[in-house]
């Protein structure tokens, strides 16, 4: 005899109701665990002696207690140095947004914006550093500094960028790694309420320009400093930023400029005069295709052209 699920569900005591109910709270689990490992594994290849208890109280995972966490990654083989695979394709929300930005010619700033997150021990305890930056002054216009591994600090940096942006917004694309933080709702939400387009990456080459910043903060700035709280450590970030921005020259930037000065002089001049920046690309080829791409060009103009600014 074949049997209806309603059916069914008369015979078991339960409503198809409690059954939807707890599908649904076993897919939200599940989708938080896929983001919490990508977490996992960022924390960790950044610190590969990272032990899973310390994991814990470095993440905070809000909807996981420490004993089932430290369950989870132990059967999931994060004790030794390889994890074992973790099934992610029941959400494949890390390939929503595409490489948008590989090959093209930049001559204005906001044209890209990058965002990167980073890691910094204070005592015996990891801390997340989130910085955003205009690729083209090198500028860094977010950045927030946060105890745990949640997207309300990358939501501080993106609106504290928006907030410090000059110029017009109307090309801007805005590329990270394909992080949770930057798949939040939120966020991706606030970004194109601004009619930002959202760019993600594959791998670190992707998004170097924002990796190069988190290398030069900690290692130039923050390495130098006595920093034994967290109080401690968001006020040097500060310094350390504000520094950078106005006080640090520049190799890439003309006549070794500091990104503030850089980013007045180009307020200030005529397009063909803008000097060009190319997007890594893998290859020739695609920094010709970039070449006769039009895409993103303001009224018609070309984007590429090799004008230096004169002294």
């Amino acid at each position: 005899m074949k049997w209806s699920l309603n059916q069914l569900y008369t015979i078991l005591g339960i409503s198809k109701q409690a059954v939807n109910q707890y599908q649904k709270k076993q897919m939200e689990l599940e989708a938080k665990i896929a983001l919490l490992i990508f977490e996992v594994d960022l924390l960790r290849s950044e610190h590969p002696g990272c032990g899973i208890e310390k994991m814990y109280y470095t993440l905070t995972p809000d909807f996981i207690g420490r004993d089932k966490f430290i369950e989870i990654f132990m059967e999931l083989g994060y004790r030794v140095q390889k994890p074992k695979a973790y099934h992610r394709t029941t959400f494949p929300v890390h390939s929503k947004y595409k490489n948008l930005i590989q090959g093209l010619m930049v001559r204005d700033m906001n044209i890209i914006w990058q965002s990167d997150i980073t890691y910094y021990m204070v005592g015996d305890r990891y801390y997340y550093v989130v910085f955003i930056l205009d690729i083209y002054t090198k500028r860094i216009l977010g950045y927030a500094v946060s105890d745990h591994m949640r997207a309300e600090a990358n939501m501080r940096a993106l609106r504290m960028a928006l907030k410090n942006s000059r110029g017009s917004l109307q090309y801007l694309i805005h590329h990270s790694d394909k992080g949770s933080q930057y798949i939040y709702l939120k966020y991706t939400s606030l970004l194109q309420s601004k009619g930002i387009l959202i760019s993600m990456g594959e791998k670190a080459q992707d998004n170097a320009y924002a990796e190069r910043i988190n290398g030069t903060i900690k290692n130039e700035y923050l390495r130098y400093w006595p920093i034994r709280t967290y109080e401690e450590l968001r006020k040097k970030v500060k310094e350390a930023v504000n520094h950078y921005n106005t006080q640090r020259i520049h190799n890439e930037l003309p006549m070794k400029m500091t990104p503030a000065k850089f980013e007045e002089v180009i307020l200030n001049i005529e397009s063909h005069m803008k000097p060009t920046v190319i997007i890594y690309a893998e290859g020739n080829a695609n920094i010709r295709e970039a070449l006769n791409r039009h895409d993103f060009e303001p009224k018609g103009e070309p984007l590429a052209h090799n004008c230096p600014i004169k002294a």
